[in-house]
């Protein structure tokens, strides 16, 4: 039999101590699944100044599909252009209903009652899916904007998604989410801008964009 040789002699401890560790934290797992058995509907908040907060909402609206769940989207704001997800969910006109909203950005809109009055019949749309318990997820693309031009009512916002089915989850997205709707949510993720190739000159792009 050939003795060990000095690399193994050196990677056993390694690995004992990896393997006690990976055991320490799966009875932490363990204990934690465990203990979280409560199931109620959810609010999401997806705001920072980073890429992807969107794109994390419609990826739920893809997960929420698989699991043959109905979902409904409304998106504020954006509209002027069509976008990859909305052509691709329009597919499934049964599973999801897809609203488009907006008018465009602010800075192309230019006209601050016009955007106030989409925004109101955006909410309304958006009212309506929160009050309809077969769908079982709302999307509120970038409704933080609208909330932070004071283009809706905070108070009335919060109202409508606070007595939405017990079941239902809402995703809202966009920069600026107002501290009380923070507070309000179940998860909050603030995606941070590091690099944003724009800045280099790099146009938006057709499956990374829109």
């Amino acid at each position: 039999m050939s003795e060990p040789n000095e690399r193994d002699s050196e990677s056993n401890p390694r690995d004992a101590r990896h393997k006690a560790r990976m055991q320490r934290k799966k009875a932490l797992v363990d204990q934690k699944i465990a203990e979280a058995q409560q199931a109620y509907g959810l609010l999401l908040v997806l705001s920072g100044n980073g890429k992807g907060k969107s794109s994390s909402a419609f990826g739920m609206v893809a997960r929420a599909l698989g699991h043959g769940m109905k979902v409904g989207v409304v998106q504020f704001i954006k509209g002027a252009a069509s976008t990859g997800e909305e052509r691709f969910f329009r597919r499934f006109p049964d599973e999801v209903r897809y609203h488009v909203m907006g008018e465009g950005f602010t800075w192309e809109t230019q006209d601050r009652q016009r955007d106030i009055a989409t925004a109101a019949e955006a909410w309304a749309v958006a009212a309506d899916l929160l009050a309809d318990p077969s769908i079982a997820l709302v999307v509120l693309d970038e409704l933080n904007i609208a909330l932070k031009y004071g283009y809706l009512d905070l108070e009335r916002v919060l109202a409508d998604i606070e007595s939405r089915p017990m079941r239902q989850h809402v995703v809202v997205t966009g920069r600026g989410a107002p501290p009380k709707l923070i507070e309000a949510a179940d998860t909050v993720t603030e995606m941070n801008l590091v690099k944003h190739a724009f800045k280099a000159g790099v146009k938006a792009q057709e499956g990374i964009e829109f």
